[in-house]
């Protein structure tokens, strides 16, 4: 399974390190996941690796387009290896949850500004706000 993330970063000129390994194996697995939790699940398979370690790889990472990092208004920064489409997220506001909203398929109204002051635009980031199932669930128990 390295074998694929060993790929995409020699497919970016990076060199293929361990901690830069841990990290995107880490993303991959659990999408949407702040600094702090990034750093214990690589600590979890790398014992010896500093917090500023994690920081670097993750912004190279960010930095060559690997790895996307989201901060919706209000929570922390998270960051998630899916980059190659224009997706959105969905965001409790209980809980703080995150999911992936893919893009409408066709033709696409969130690329479409209403006045792009000249940019040409290929990307938005549109962030749903919502209660997701396990806090309704909750507060109808409650």
């Amino acid at each position: 399974m390295t074998s694929g993330l060993e790929a995409q970063l020699r497919a970016v000129s990076l060199r293929v390190t361990r901690p830069r390994l841990a990290v995107l194996a880490a993303l991959r697995d659990h999408p949407h996941v702040d600094t702090d939790t990034v750093i214990a699940l690589v600590r979890a398979e790398l014992p010896a690796v500093s917090h500023q370690a994690v920081y670097d790889v993750l912004r190279t990472l960010t930095d060559v387009r690997l790895v996307r990092r989201i901060q919706p208004a209000g929570a922390t920064a998270r960051y998630e290896t899916r980059v190659a489409d224009n997706h959105h997220h969905v965001v409790c506001r209980s809980c703080g949850a995150i999911a992936d909203v893919d893009c409408a398929v066709g033709h696409v109204p969130c690329l479409t500004a209403s006045d792009d002051h000249g940019f040409v635009v290929d990307e938005a980031e549109v962030v749903y706000w919502g209660t997701c199932p396990g806090c309704l669930t909750e507060r109808t128990t409650q």
